[in-house]
């Protein structure tokens, strides 16, 4: 809206000039979305007693483990059957994930059914979740880009990942990149290096090693693009084949 500016000319009497606003563009910062993570009255449940996924997801919603609850919209818990054969486990809820509260529903997330597809996995039969529980980002202008987590974060929500191992009793975990791998075994793992093998843990458990869907996103070239995509559909027929024995 215009407004009115007095000032004396160089005569000494009085004028007005209409004023208008500045156009000037003004920085915007990154819009937080609404919050869904309950605030507890009391010291929140450490979901030991759990003895259902159910229970388990409802615990993870005040989960205080780690920082990172802090500045996430909600905790992203695993999702899938209790009985499943197989778990997939990725890093980390990306942004899409932290909104919708769900795991792999996001670019990657679209790029992983659909090579389960093309390998006869059925997403409806399998569990899908996260090394660790909620979205770490930096906010840019607009927009929430991800952040890895650390290895304190990573230890942190592997309590979570024991959790969803124990109540579901796979027969195989697929490790969807670094950050699975090192929360499944313990240790960093050259995932490039290691890919489609099959590491025993002591327990028993088999972890087959993998990349994260994400990478195929990232490659700009489109005949890489189609390669990498298709050496991550020959990892998905291996699971498939896994899955049976």
């Amino acid at each position: 809206m215009a407004g009115l500016t007095h000032f004396k000319s160089e005569s000494g009497r009085d004028r007005t000039m209409a004023t208008t606003p500045s156009t000037t563009p003004q920085r915007r910062e990154a819009r937080r979305p609404a919050r869904r993570i309950p605030m507890p009255e009391t010291e929140p449940a450490a979901g030991e007693e759990a003895a259902s996924i159910g229970e388990a997801r409802e615990a993870a919603k005040v989960c205080r483990r780690c920082q990172l609850w802090h500045d996430a919209t909600q905790t992203v818990f695993g999702e899938g059957p209790e009985t499943a054969d197989v778990i997939f486990v990725g890093e980390q809820p990306g942004d899409q994930e932290d909104l919708a509260g769900k795991p792999f529903v996001g670019p990657a997330g679209r790029i992983f059914d659909s090579i389960l597809d093309d390998a006869g996995i059925d997403r409806r039969k399998v569990y899908v979740t996260n090394a660790v529980k909620h979205f770490k980002f930096e906010p840019r202008g607009k927009r929430r880009i991800h952040s890895k987590p650390n290895a304190g974060e990573i230890q942190a929500c592997r309590w979570w990942l024991d959790k969803e191992l124990d109540l579901v009793k796979p027969n195989l975990v697929v490790a969807l990149g670094a950050t699975a791998a090192q929360s499944l075994l313990g240790k960093a793992v050259p995932v490039l290096k290691r890919r489609g093998e099959v590491i025993g843990r002591d327990d028993g458990l088999r972890v087959f090693i993998t990349i994260h869907p994400s990478l195929i996103l990232r490659i700009r070239e489109q005949e890489d693009k189609e390669a990498e995509r298709e050496r991550f559909l020959m990892d998905m027929r291996k699971v498939r084949e896994l899955m049976r024995a």
